[in-house]
Parts: structure tokens; sequence; C-alpha cells
């Protein structure tokens, strides 16, 4: 018998149906992608990020832009205030800040990293107050399995829910070097005054620091992470393309 359109239709949805099932099982139970925001991380690791003074070349015109940033990650911006005032930048919970100038209602959004230089700023009407590069932060595939397979261990990169810890937003992951494992005592390398030099580990508990000790929030600050609460241990960085690496 001579197919239909909706027999045809009928073995796309089936074909569908298989792929997206294949995808979340892969993404659940084998390697799920995860996105860098903040610089807590570096050097290993990058979040967004901002170079200052960065003057747009041939390869930040259109269409080539479209190439670069798949590529690298990376646009060029040159942004001229609206109005004559100052430039208020309001940090988010995201990495990013969002910038406004004077009275005027337009918004951008950029990288904490650049608002110290940038917050206060007075601008006159059509000047330039940023130009650079904004520079994407890496994404990675985190390793579902192996630690169903072997125990965690100390140095590896460690993927977290942030649930049910304290003063850490609910609902959210974070990603940090594991320094420490149950029943291990650590001493801090870059201790926080007025809190402890020396911590040991309790039964399934981790300690977790970023490899930017001077801008991480970690277990230095809110203690321990639960065994419960481990998601996985980042692979390897697959985008940007320019940036393909394993993580160590």
């Amino acid at each position: 018998m001579k197919k239909t359109w909706q027999d045809y239709g009928r073995e796309w949805l089936d074909t569908l149906v298989v792929a997206i099932s294949v995808a979340m099982a892969f993404r659940a139970y084998f390697y799920e992608p995860f996105k860098i925001p903040t610089g807590s991380m570096q050097e290993t690791l990058w979040g967004y990020h901002t170079e200052a003074n960065v003057e747009k070349g041939t390869w930040d015109a259109f269409p080539l832009s479209i190439l670069k940033w798949a590529w690298t990650g990376s646009r060029t911006v040159d942004w001229k205030a609206p109005v004559s005032g100052t430039v208020r930048c309001q940090p988010r919970n995201d990495g990013f800040a969002t910038v406004q100038v004077g009275t005027s209602a337009q918004t951008w959004s950029i990288p904490t990293d650049a608002c110290h230089e940038l917050h206060g700023k007075f601008v006159r009407a059509g000047e330039t107050f940023w130009k650079g590069s904004i520079t994407t932060g890496d994404f990675i595939f985190v390793n579902r399995w192996k630690w169903n397979l072997w125990q965690p261990k100390d140095g590896d990169v460690m993927i977290f829910s942030t649930t049910g810890i304290d003063r850490l937003p609910q609902g959210t992951h974070y990603i940090k070097r594991m320094k420490a494992r149950p029943g291990e005592s650590y001493v801090l390398e870059h201790p926080v005054e007025g809190r402890p030099t020396e911590v040991k580990m309790g039964k399934d508990e981790y300690f977790a620091c970023g490899d930017n000790f001077n801008n991480s929030f970690d277990s230095r600050y809110w203690g321990t992470v639960p065994r419960a609460n481990l998601r996985g241990e980042g692979a390897f960085v697959f985008w940007p393309f320019n940036g393909w690496r394993i993580i160590r």
C-alpha cells in the first residue's frame, strides 16, 4: 500500500521520540552539559570575562562575527551612552551586572569583572563608556557515571547541588575542586580571616574550594558538601571550540 503523509508523520514522530529519549538518558546517566558562569575556577575553567579597550577588527563585522563567536566564544563591543550621566552597575547572581547610564532606561549586560572600573564613571551623550571583548564562559560535560564505580578523590573537579546547603542559593549547582573527603583533615592553603585554618570531615562530607581563591565563595565560608549533593566530575570542555580540553 502507498504510504500517506500520516504514515510518514508517525515515522518521524517515532524517530524524534526515540532520539529525545536517548539524549535525556545520556544526559541523566552519562554526560551532562554544564556552563561555567563565574571566575571562581580560573585558570582551570573560565566563566564570563572581559578584556577592556579591545578595538573591533575584520572578524567583528557581520557575518564573520558569528564565526568568531562560534570558534572563540568572544565578541567585541563599543557601547555609547544614550544620555549624559553616571554609569551604574547592578550585580546579579549569574556572573553578570546590569548596566545603566544616567536616566536612560536602556540596559546592557556585562561580566562583573568589568564593573570595578565602570561603576560611577560619568559620561556624556554619545561617548563610549565601555569597549572591549566579552568572552563566554566554558561549557563542559560532567561525568555522571564515574563516581558510581570509583570513589571521588582529592583534587577532582566536583559539580554539586546547592540544595539544603545554608548560605547558598537553592536549586542551582556549583563547581569547585575537592580538597578533602569523609574522615580526612585539611589544612587550608588560603584560610579566611576569623575562620578555622584546619577542618575535619565528618561522614559523607566533602570540602570544596575554587582554584581562584581570591574570587571564590566556597566551603571556607559556608561549610561542607554532603555526599548526596554530588552531581559528578568535570570531564572536558566542549565549547568554545578553540578551548577543547580535558579538565585536570
